[in-house]
């Protein structure tokens, strides 16, 4: 007889929430610490261990883990776009060369995210802004023009459905890719940012996140 054991919950929304689901995801990451029990694979009621939100390779110098096992939880995105969106950054480690480019372009915002000698900003600088940023209570409304000046790579919701900018388009995110949309849908609801300030600022100037092979088709 077959079994089949049911996902864990360890997949990643652009909201920054955390489900179970089939899919697989293109990248993975942690929140700086165990956020399950490792004997049961359930998450527990905390959603971060720190401030440390990453994004990571699938694969780093042939390094093996079990997924939800005695160490930090694993999660999964479905690409960078949406790791971004939930509020995670690029790894120093297995990802450095994002990383560097990721804090070069934060450096790159006048007044955001550089450090006093304008150099680019340390991981823990990073963290402490983007935490702060994660942590607000409300996500204003955006009109029109406001969606319309958001670098590719930002995330917006429209009600319970979330699309990610791409080439003066909006894709609607589903958990196995993106899909291309209509004038109709793209106008039905206000939007939302769901991508952190930081974030759309490194995306403003010049950050290029890893997407979904999907979005290339659409």
């Amino acid at each position: 007889m077959t079994s089949f054991r049911s996902p864990l919950q360890n997949r990643v929304l652009p909201t920054g929430e955390i489900i179970a689901m089939s899919q697989r995801g293109s990248l993975m990451g942690n929140r700086g610490g165990r956020l399950h029990d490792p004997d049961s694979r359930e998450l527990g009621a905390r959603r971060w261990a720190s401030r440390r939100w990453i994004c990571c390779a699938l694969d780093f110098k042939n390094r093996q883990r079990e997924v939800m096992g005695p160490g930090y939880t694993e999660l999964f995105f479905l690409d960078e776009v949406t790791a971004l969106a939930a509020g995670h950054r690029p790894c120093f480690e297995c990802r450095r060369d994002a990383a560097q480019a990721y804090a070069r372009a934060l450096a790159a915002e006048q007044g955001r995210g550089q450090t006093e000698s304008g150099s680019p900003p340390s991981a823990d600088v990073i963290d402490r802004l983007l935490h702060a940023q994660r942590t607000q209570p409300f996500r204003p409304k955006l009109s029109p023009a406001d969606v319309a000046a958001l670098p590719e790579g930002a995330m917006i919701a429209r009600g319970e459905t979330w699309f990610a900018l791409r080439g003066g388009d909006e894709l609607r995110w589903t958990p196995s890719g993106y899909e291309r949309t209509t004038p109709a849908e793209r106008q039905s609801e206000p939007a939302v940012l769901l991508t952190p300030p930081a974030s759309v600022s490194a995306l403003a100037n010049g950050y290029r996140p890893i997407w979904h092979q999907s979005a290339g088709t659409c």
